[in-house]
């Protein structure tokens, strides 16, 4: 038996795998789960270098038979879990009033339901353990855009549904807090502004400069930055944490 292990959703990638290399310093046993096995590797070999055992669960949470099989797998090979990080979910940047049902129920697949399924899969592992969970959200949560409606709009409900993990939580002994990020320069987010920056007629280097101006920050924050608030969620001096929603944002968001 490992003894302590955290389970990592989205850890292909940008957050999600700077939260796996930040946990392994932290964490002795690391379930890292997403689509994309080829990268799903490259993340366990970081987390390996770090100190960390680390689990390969390929698996698409947007199904509902997924939670069950990641949960299975962690405590298969580890036989608990302590830490519970749902970080998976990319909902797409459509206009209200262009976006379809079918894009709807997309992002809400992953990142609302996928998360709220495989908490409660892990809850009675998480309970025995006292544990802690964390669901991303994005700052989008606290000002939707109708250009980009479903991101705030599933948002929203996500730190809703931590809230109401959280009052459970209270009986069970588990925390449950959500994160919202502001605008954070992944690779995904690169990828956004190469295809955004010829439409608009810009190079995608003014492009990278005009947003932070735009959004009222300094600069986009960092991968490492929210991994760094990731790990303090789920570490000792936070266990009297719980139901909160924690904004990192480099100030966008002026209102209080």
């Amino acid at each position: 038996m490992t003894s302590s292990v955290a389970i990592i959703t989205g850890a292909s990638q940008g957050i999600g795998q700077a939260t796996a290399v930040r946990l392994a310093r932290d964490f002795s046993g690391l379930a890292l789960v997403a689509r994309n096995r080829t990268n799903l590797e490259q993340t366990a070999a970081l987390v390996h270098g770090a100190g960390a055992e680390p689990l390969v669960i390929d698996a698409d949470l947007s199904q509902a038979a997924s939670a069950q099989e990641v949960v299975g797998q962690t405590l298969a090979r580890f036989g608990r879990i302590d830490a519970l990080l749902n970080i998976a979910g990319a909902v797409p940047q459509i206009d209200l009033f262009e976006m379809n049902d079918a894009q709807w129920d997309s992002g809400l697949a992953l990142k609302l339901h996928g998360a709220r399924r495989l908490t409660i899969c892990a809850w009675p592992a998480l309970r025995q353990a006292k544990g802690s969970v964390v669901l991303m959200s994005g700052n989008s949560a606290v000002f939707p855009k109708a250009p980009y409606a479903a991101v705030g709009t599933i948002n929203a409900a996500i730190v809703a549904l931590a809230k109401a993990f959280a009052d459970r939580g209270i009986e069970d002994g588990i925390q449950v807090n959500s994160v919202l990020p502001g605008p954070v320069m992944t690779g995904r987010r690169q990828s956004y502004l190469q295809h955004w920056a010829p439409l608009h007629g810009v190079s995608v280097a003014e492009a990278v400069e005009r947003f932070p101006k735009e959004a009222g920050i300094a600069r986009y924050g960092s991968p490492d930055e929210i991994a760094e608030l990731m790990a303090f969620l789920v570490s000792p001096g936070a266990r009297w944490l719980t139901g909160s929603t924690l904004r990192m944002d480099g100030g966008e968001v002026k209102s209080i």
